[in-house]
């Protein structure tokens, strides 16, 4: 006799990990993910970053406290992308968890490499507009003006 365990989901929408919905116990000892938001309809994508975890002091308390974040209800921090969503249904955006991370670092690390593994600031496809507030798209006169190397 197989038993087939099925976790309980408790919140809308759930990011996927491996086509899996993800919970948080499935956090063990990862501290943030890379994910991609895609709009189903569009085919229009987001790649960002999110923390499982965050410090925040409680009113009259010097020491900070550890918490769980918003993760389960964050959509990115497009403001695009979030105009977007509360027009169309939550259920049109698929939440995909690309990588786990035990290390701030790392997290930070992956979604820079995945943004421009992913041409995200020369894709129309993306909404995403800039990298680290550093990298901004440019403008498509400027995109079309470069001049390259031919060998």
């Amino acid at each position: 006799m197989t038993r087939t365990i099925t976790k309980e989901i408790d919140y809308e929408n759930p990011w996927t990990f491996n086509n899996k919905p993800f919970t948080s116990d499935d956090i063990k000892s990862y501290v943030g993910f890379v994910y991609l938001i895609t709009e189903i309809d569009t085919d229009k994508k987001y790649i960002g970053r999110k923390y499982f975890y965050q410090l925040r002091k409680k009113k009259g308390k010097s020491k900070r406290v550890k918490s769980e974040s918003d993760w389960k209800k964050y959509y990115g921090s497009s403001k695009e992308l979030l105009e977007k969503i509360k027009i169309k249904e939550k259920n049109n955006y698929k939440r995909q968890i690309l990588s786990l991370h035990t290390t701030k670092g790392d997290v930070n690390y992956e979604e820079v490499k995945q943004l421009f593994l992913n041409n995200v600031l020369e894709d129309s496809s993306y909404y995403n507009d800039n990298i680290n507030g550093k990298w901004y798209k440019k403008p498509e006169h400027i995109r079309e003006s470069r001049k390259y190397e031919t060998t």
